[in-house]
Protein backbone atom coordinates (compact mmCIF):
# COMPACT_ATOMS: atom_id res chain seq x y z
CA UNK A 1 0.00 0.00 0.00
CA UNK A 2 1.31 3.43 -0.91
CA UNK A 3 2.07 6.16 1.62
CA UNK A 4 0.41 8.81 -0.54
CA UNK A 5 -2.10 9.14 -3.35
CA UNK A 6 -2.85 11.67 -6.02
CA UNK A 7 -6.38 12.85 -6.71
CA UNK A 8 -6.26 10.77 -9.91
CA UNK A 9 -5.25 7.67 -7.95
CA UNK A 10 -8.26 8.01 -5.65
CA UNK A 11 -10.62 8.92 -8.48
CA UNK A 12 -9.62 5.79 -10.37
CA UNK A 13 -9.68 3.49 -7.34
CA UNK A 14 -13.13 4.62 -6.16
CA UNK A 15 -14.60 5.33 -9.61
CA UNK A 16 -15.21 9.00 -8.81
CA UNK A 17 -14.61 12.24 -10.62
CA UNK A 18 -11.85 14.48 -9.35
CA UNK A 19 -14.57 17.09 -8.90
CA UNK A 20 -16.37 14.80 -6.42
CA UNK A 21 -13.16 14.31 -4.46
CA UNK A 22 -12.58 18.08 -4.35
CA UNK A 23 -16.18 18.47 -3.11
CA UNK A 24 -15.51 16.01 -0.27
CA UNK A 25 -12.40 18.02 0.48
CA UNK A 26 -14.44 21.26 0.58
CA UNK A 27 -16.83 19.54 3.02
CA UNK A 28 -13.88 18.84 5.31
CA UNK A 29 -13.99 15.09 4.82
CA UNK A 30 -10.53 14.96 3.24
CA UNK A 31 -7.49 17.04 4.11
CA UNK A 32 -4.73 16.48 1.57
CA UNK A 33 -1.36 18.12 1.84
CA UNK A 34 -0.42 20.55 -0.91
CA UNK A 35 2.77 20.35 -2.94
CA UNK A 36 4.27 21.65 -6.13
CA UNK A 37 4.15 25.19 -7.50
CA UNK A 38 1.78 27.33 -5.43
CA UNK A 39 0.54 24.20 -3.67
CA UNK A 40 -1.56 23.19 -6.64
CA UNK A 41 -0.98 19.44 -6.32
CA UNK A 42 -2.92 17.50 -3.73
CA UNK A 43 -1.23 14.66 -1.87
CA UNK A 44 -3.64 12.34 -0.06
CA UNK A 45 -2.57 10.21 2.88
CA UNK A 46 -3.72 6.69 3.76
CA UNK A 47 -5.95 8.43 6.35
CA UNK A 48 -7.62 10.45 3.57
CA UNK A 49 -8.11 7.25 1.57
CA UNK A 50 -9.74 5.54 4.56
CA UNK A 51 -11.96 8.59 5.17
CA UNK A 52 -13.02 8.55 1.52
CA UNK A 53 -13.89 4.85 1.77
CA UNK A 54 -15.98 5.53 4.91
CA UNK A 55 -17.67 8.52 3.23
CA UNK A 56 -18.70 6.40 0.26
CA UNK A 57 -19.94 3.63 2.56
CA UNK A 58 -22.04 6.15 4.50
CA UNK A 59 -23.39 7.51 1.22
CA UNK A 60 -24.41 4.00 0.12
CA UNK A 61 -26.28 3.67 3.41
CA UNK A 62 -28.13 6.86 2.49
CA UNK A 63 -26.57 9.05 5.14
CA UNK A 64 -26.01 12.73 4.46
CA UNK A 65 -22.46 13.99 4.10
CA UNK A 66 -22.93 15.89 7.36
CA UNK A 67 -23.87 12.66 9.15
CA UNK A 68 -20.95 10.88 7.47
CA UNK A 69 -18.57 13.62 8.61
CA UNK A 70 -19.83 13.44 12.21
CA UNK A 71 -19.34 9.69 12.32
CA UNK A 72 -15.93 9.78 10.64
CA UNK A 73 -14.74 12.50 13.00
CA UNK A 74 -15.85 10.39 15.95
CA UNK A 75 -13.67 7.55 14.68
CA UNK A 76 -10.78 9.98 14.19
CA UNK A 77 -10.97 11.22 17.75
CA UNK A 78 -9.16 9.40 20.53
CA UNK A 79 -12.38 9.26 22.57
CA UNK A 80 -14.06 6.22 24.03
CA UNK A 81 -15.10 3.73 21.35
CA UNK A 82 -18.42 3.19 23.15
CA UNK A 83 -19.36 6.83 22.58
CA UNK A 84 -18.49 6.50 18.91
CA UNK A 85 -20.52 3.33 18.47
CA UNK A 86 -23.54 4.78 20.29
CA UNK A 87 -23.51 7.83 18.02
CA UNK A 88 -23.21 5.60 14.95
CA UNK A 89 -26.10 3.44 16.17
CA UNK A 90 -28.24 6.52 16.87
CA UNK A 91 -27.71 7.75 13.33
CA UNK A 92 -28.44 4.30 11.88
CA UNK A 93 -31.63 3.89 13.93
CA UNK A 94 -32.99 7.23 12.73
CA UNK A 95 -32.01 6.45 9.15
CA UNK A 96 -33.59 2.98 9.30
CA UNK A 97 -36.86 4.49 10.54
CA UNK A 98 -36.83 6.98 7.69
CA UNK A 99 -36.25 4.16 5.19
CA UNK A 100 -39.04 2.08 6.74
CA UNK A 101 -41.42 5.05 6.48
CA UNK A 102 -40.48 5.58 2.83
CA UNK A 103 -40.89 1.86 2.19
CA UNK A 104 -44.38 1.91 3.76
CA UNK A 105 -45.29 4.89 1.57
CA UNK A 106 -44.02 3.09 -1.50
CA UNK A 107 -45.94 -0.07 -0.56
CA UNK A 108 -49.16 1.93 -0.18
CA UNK A 109 -48.57 3.60 -3.54
CA UNK A 110 -47.85 0.25 -5.17
CA UNK A 111 -51.08 -1.20 -3.77
CA UNK A 112 -53.01 1.80 -5.12
CA UNK A 113 -51.41 1.40 -8.56
CA UNK A 114 -52.26 -2.32 -8.53
CA UNK A 115 -55.89 -1.55 -7.64
CA UNK A 116 -56.19 1.10 -10.35
CA UNK A 117 -54.63 -1.27 -12.87
CA UNK A 118 -57.13 -3.99 -11.91
CA UNK A 119 -60.06 -1.60 -12.29
CA UNK A 120 -58.81 -0.36 -15.67
CA UNK A 121 -58.48 -3.96 -16.94
CA UNK A 122 -62.02 -4.78 -15.82
CA UNK A 123 -63.40 -1.66 -17.55
CA UNK A 124 -61.46 -2.49 -20.70
CA UNK A 125 -62.87 -6.04 -20.64
CA UNK A 126 -66.42 -4.65 -20.41
CA UNK A 127 -65.73 -2.29 -23.30
CA UNK A 128 -64.29 -5.09 -25.42
CA UNK A 129 -67.36 -7.29 -24.77
CA UNK A 130 -69.70 -4.41 -25.53
CA UNK A 131 -67.90 -3.64 -28.80
CA UNK A 132 -67.83 -7.34 -29.78
CA UNK A 133 -71.59 -7.66 -29.35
Amino acid sequence: MSNSYTISDLAKEFDLTTRAIRFYEDMGLLQPERSGPAGRSRVYSPRDRARLRLTLRAKRLGLSLTEAKEIIELYDSPRDTGVQLRKFLDVLVVHRRQLEDRMADLQATLEEVTEQEKEARQLLKKLDRKNAA
